[in-house]
């Protein structure tokens, strides 16, 4: 582990004399270890349920697939909503309960279409998880510890795909799908008992007037000294500037919607999870057996992991918009490859075309995960106004899964209509025009105030003064009583 990570996990276990701090952080590991396993366990499960459920066109095999898509931009659409009326705490333990039931049912499932609905089940506890449980973590996080747990928890999203890897690699040859899928329930029942024992969030508290609940929840969560009666009145300063959809769709901060909107699909239609979920399929057509397709995703996802830390360890050293621009300019040079490898390929690949191939995911993933992967879901949380903050991020995390269904339930179909190598340059040419509006409209984020941001975004400066003075007087009031 690099000393940048090393320095976020000690700083949120460092707090070892309070343990809300610590159950905080493996919470956000917890739920991040979900939301990447269910998501990345179809790609070694898929050519095992579609020779036992004869599911093998094309087209079924990417219903099976974006099924769990479509159920996670519902979940996210409704979690934002029931986070706010439930609370957060009640909301994650309806989703644990979500996510038991889906586990089950898909591992169960006598068919197909008993199997799809429950992938979709099983989407719901994925988009409600990706919502509440960032959510939650950074309401009850003390302030210098929330940027750490928010990078730990996109590490856990990484290690959940490559622990689906590595129990797809093992199970493959005994051809036990249905295992691959049950062994989430074991971080399913977890994160619910363990719920049960967390508090709800002082911010939700606050919001509903609870405030000697939420009192009592920050004692317990902060150091002695810290300024508590300052934290909730800032809680409710900001609750009282909470704003809805219509605000976020407002002139002035159309420039920032843009932006966020736009990066959401970028992340998606540049295809990283047609690697996550069809990269043994991929490696396979490429000349390896099924047992080596699936060893060569492991290591593309070891890949995944190993430069998602690097990125962590330097966000805050070289800046959102480089690790950006590198990362995209990284994933066109490996989709080019990629398609190369594949474009006039004969019956049977070579072995040297097969590790050109594991070699070109590889850079691809890998530059994906020092730019689009952590740099997408940080930049949303800094370039939106206070106010409006919330309602962006889930028009935003929703316009991501309705992206991400679309590619993953239209890949296979593309393959098939044009050929691998045109299906990975018409991913690289949308890489390569992502690139020039990265360019363009997607500012640094870096040690920057929110009317700096703004202003790079074309924003009023009137409004950006508007929406960041209340929350500067705060910090200063907050600083004042600290020191």
């Amino acid at each position: 582990m690099t000393n940048g990570v090393a320095t976020a996990w000690q700083r949120t276990a460092g707090r070892g004399r309070n343990p809300f701090v610590t159950r905080a952080a493996l919470f956000a590991g917890l739920g991040g270890l979900l939301f990447g396993y269910d998501t990345g366990v179809i790609g070694g499960a898929l050519p095992l349920i579609a020779q036992d459920f004869d599911w093998d066109s094309p087209f079924l095999k990417g219903v099976i697939t974006s099924s769990l898509l479509l159920g996670a931009a519902a979940g996210a659409l409704l979690a934002g909503r029931l986070s706010d009326r439930l609370g957060r705490r009640r909301l994650i333990l309806i989703t644990a309960v979500v996510f038991v039931v889906g586990i089950l049912g898909a591992s169960l499932a006598p068919e197909a279409i008993s199997l799809v609905t429950f992938r979709v089940v099983i989407g719901l506890g994925v988009g409600s998880a990706s919502v509440v449980v960032p959510l939650y973590i950074g309401e009850i996080a003390p302030p210098d510890v929330r940027g750490a747990l928010v990078s730990l928890n996109q590490l856990s999203i990484t290690i959940g795909i490559l622990a689906s890897q590595l129990i797809a690699y093992f199970l493959t040859s005994s051809g036990h799908w249905r295992w691959m899928i049950a062994i989430a329930l074991v971080p399913s029942v977890l994160l619910g008992l363990g719920m049960l024992r967390q508090p709800e969030s002082p911010a939700w508290l606050v919001e509903k007037d609870r405030d000697e609940e939420a009192r009592r929840v920050l004692a317990r969560a902060r150091d002695a000294g810290d300024d508590i009666e300052g934290e909730i009145r800032e809680l409710r300063d900001v609750s009282a500037e909470r704003a809805g959809t219509r605000d976020v769709l407002s002139r002035a901060v159309r420039p920032a919607l843009v932006v966020g909107l736009a990066l959401a699909v970028i992340q998606q239609i540049t295809g990283v999870n047609t690697v996550i979920y069809y990269a043994p399929t991929l490696l396979e057509s490429a000349g390896l057996g099924e047992h080596a397709a699936i060893g060569g995703t492991v290591i593309v996802g070891v890949i995944n992991v190993a430069l998602t830390v690097l990125a962590i360890a330097l966000l805050d050293k070289v800046g959102r918009r480089a690790l950006l621009l590198v990362g995209t300019a990284g994933m066109t040079l490996g989709l080019v490859v990629l398609g190369a490898v594949f474009v006039g390929q004969p019956g049977t690949v070579s072995s040297t075309r097969a590790m050109l191939a594991i070699v070109a995911l590889c850079v691809y993933i890998g530059s994906f995960a020092i730019g689009l992967g952590p740099v997408f879901w940080l930049l949303i949380s800094e370039i939106y106004p206070l106010r409006i903050r919330g309602a962006a991020m889930s028009v935003a995390g929703i316009a991501n899964w309705l992206a991400n269904f679309v590619v993953a339930i239209s890949y296979l179909t593309l393959l098939d209509a044009i050929g691998r190598g045109p299906t990975f340059w018409l991913y690289a040419a949308i890489a390569l025009a992502s690139l020039a509006f990265m360019w363009l409209r997607v500012p640094e984020t870096r040690g920057r105030s929110l009317p700096e941001i703004e202003a790079d975004l074309n924003m009023s400066p009137e409004q950006a003064e508007q929406d960041v003075a209340p929350a500067r007087a705060r910090s200063r009031h907050h600083h004042r009583h600290a020191h």
